[in-house]
Order: C-alpha cells, then sequence, then structure tokens
C-alpha cells in the first residue's frame, strides 16, 4: 500500500474503515485480488479496535467489496464485485413494498428496449444460437408440462439477451430486474400456454433480421401482455384465497 490509512476520528468506527477502504479501490491504490493486512495491523492503522475492523470487512462482503476467506492463506481479498448484491436491493424493496409490479414492468420496457437495440447492432451468430437453444429448451419442457421449470428458461433468455450488447453493465442490470422477475414469476406458477414462445420466435426472427424497431415492439408487447397474465392471475389467487 502506496500509503497508510489515517486514524479515525469520528464515530461509526467501522463505517469509516469501510469509506477508506472504498476510497483506496476508487484510487486504483487496491485492484479486485489484492489482500488486505490481518485485523490486528489494520485496527492500529486506523487506530480503532479489531471488532470496528471485523465490523466493516464483514459489510465490505455484504456488498461484494471485500472476499474473506478462511484458512492458512486466507484472510481479506479485495473482491471483483457481486452483481447479486444488486438484485438483492431490488428483492428486498419490491419484497417490502417499495417496488410495485408497475414499476418492475416500466424499468423492464425501458431497459430492455434499450438491451434489443444494441443486441441488434452486436449480437453474433452464437448470441443469436444460444438465444435460440433456449427457445427450444422452453418450447421442450412445455410440451413436458413442466411449467415451473420454463420460468427459469425464460428468465435466463432476457439474461443471455443482455449479453449479446457485450456490455458488462446491461448484462450486471438485466440481472437484477430479473432476479426480481425470477421470484415473482415464480410466486404466481408458471404459465400453461405458449404464448412467451411464440412471442420468442418472432421476436427471435425480427434480431436476426437487425430489424431494432420490430425487435423493440416485439419485446414491450410480450412485456405488456406478461404484465396483464400476472395481474389476471394474482387477482384469481386474491378471489381463490378469500
Amino acid at each position: 500500500m502506496p500509503r497508510d490509512f489515517a486514524p479515525i476520528k469520528r464515530r461509526r468506527l467501522s463505517d469509516e474503515v469501510s469509506s477508506q477502504i472504498q476510497t483506496r479501490i476508487a484510487a486504483g491504490e487496491l485492484r479486485a485480488g489484492d489482500k488486505l493486512p490481518p485485523e490486528r495491523q489494520l485496527a492500529e492503522r486506523f487506530g480503532v479496535s479489531r471488532g470496528a475492523v471485523r465490523e466493516a470487512l464483514r459489510n465490505l462482503e455484504r456488498a461484494g467489496v471485500v472476499s474473506l476467506q478462511a484458512g492458512a492463506k486466507g484472510g481479506a481479498f479485495i473482491g471483483r464485485g457481486d452483481p447479486s448484491v444488486i438484485g438483492d436491493s431490488f428483492r428486498n424493496l419490491y419484497q417490502l413494498g417499495g417496488v410495485s409490479l408497475d414499476d418492475l414492468t416500466e424499468a423492464r420496457i425501458w431497459l430492455e428496449s434499450t438491451v434489443v437495440r444494441m443486441a441488434c447492432e452486436r449480437a453474433t451468430e452464437q448470441d443469436l444460437a444460444v438465444l435460440t437453444a433456449n427457445v427450444d429448451e422452453a418450447e421442450r419442457l412445455f410440451l413436458a408440462k413442466r411449467y415451473n421449470d420454463k420460468i427459469d428458461v425464460h428468465i435466463r433468455f432476457h439474461n443471455l439477451l443482455a449479453e449479446a450488447t457485450h456490455n458488462a453493465v446491461m448484462v450486471m442490470l438485466m440481472s437484477a430486474l430479473m432476479d426480481v422477475m425470477r421470484d415473482f414469476a415464480h410466486a404466481v406458477g408458471g404459465e400453461r400456454t405458449d404464448q412467451t414462445i411464440k412471442a420468442r420466435r418472432r421476436f427471435l426472427a425480427a434480431l436476426s433480421k437487425r430489424n431494432a424497431a420490430a425487435a423493440v415492439a416485439e419485446m414491450t408487447e410480450h412485456v405488456e401482455n406478461l404484465q396483464a397474465r400476472y395481474r389476471t392471475r394474482m387477482q384469481g389467487r386474491r378471489i381463490a384465497a378469500n
């Protein structure tokens, strides 16, 4: 490390420790894979207790910034980032009522529209083949009446589409959003129709032709129709429960 840590003078010592470590990462002084000094040494450098350092490292681990490894060669290592942390935050917001189905649908349409346009420009033949294989798998599961298994395949389609943009941020955002949608879809149960599969085939036809306008229109219509079907099924469940 090029320079020492500054002693902590404010309350919330663990937060101050976390802040200084994150500042070093942002400045490029700490990089993914770097090992931090042992807790005792960090405590001395920060001028705080080992407990404050331990709490800070655990908070950073939950945020995906630090990886804590056990064993003789273990310790605290700067992580490579964990996109699932964003998904967990979205999931918590939805479960606590901070995010509605309308919010999710609106965000999906905005994000998917951008992703589709990028994929139309950047998707390789291999990307298209992987997307087609995904739809084929969903159709096999539908014919086998494995409706709940089909949910995960449908969710994976959106993540594969994001990967076809070859943009890491788009992949991360889509993954976070689809983590919430996966939970929601499993809660209402797998659809017993092939509407989504048919929509996927139409979408892939437009994508293969690099027709961004048609592909965006098809994806938007699918997401809006899916929201309507979800809402109908949710209402049906409420009626049945009463």
